[in-house]
């Protein structure tokens, strides 16, 4: 039933609203106010959402052919290997897409871009993120960008800025 299946939703969404951006390798933080739903962490996925804690962006590698599984899952598509190890990785990109959303999602009536980003470390693998820290209308497909994480402790959001 819809009702039931809205419940099961709510019950793994965390709904916060103060945040700040942790840059990649740097103990400061940007601060920011933002509303965000927040991921619910289940065993497989938990790495790749606390891993921002110390800055580094991680991946599931596959121990048996080395390929980055994302998202997490039990088996390597490569190679059907079932080992695999959280693997940090550069935390840089390129931006494969991207859109600015205009639409008042939250009532703050904030512009966001939502982003494609191809990770430089294995181009088959793109996260859908926000970019952040530049003019949307400066932004352009194929632009390098790194990582940067949204502090929410424990979960740390992999956000994405042009490099430079």
């Amino acid at each position: 039933m819809p009702g039931q299946q809205s419940d099961a939703v709510s019950e793994n969404l965390i709904i916060i609203t103060v945040s700040s951006v942790r840059p990649a390798g740097q103990g400061g933080a940007l601060k920011k106010t933002t509303a965000r739903v927040l991921p619910a962490m289940g065993e497989a996925s938990e790495f790749f959402w606390t891993s921002g804690a110390d800055g580094k962006l991680r991946f599931l590698r596959c121990d048996a052919c080395s390929y980055l599984i994302h998202p997490p899952t039990s088996y390597c598509p490569r190679c059907r290997g079932r080992e695999g190890t959280p693997a940090e990785v550069s935390g840089r990109g390129t931006l494969y897409s991207f859109t600015v959303n205009h639409q008042p999602w939250d009532s703050a009536g904030d512009v966001y871009v939502i982003g494609l980003v191809e990770i430089d470390d294995q181009p088959d693998i793109r996260l859908m993120t926000n970019i952040v820290g530049m003019d949307p209308a400066q932004l352009r497909i194929g632009m390098p960008v790194e990582v940067v994480f949204e502090d929410h402790d424990p979960i740390y959001l992999p956000l994405f800025r042009p490099v430079g």
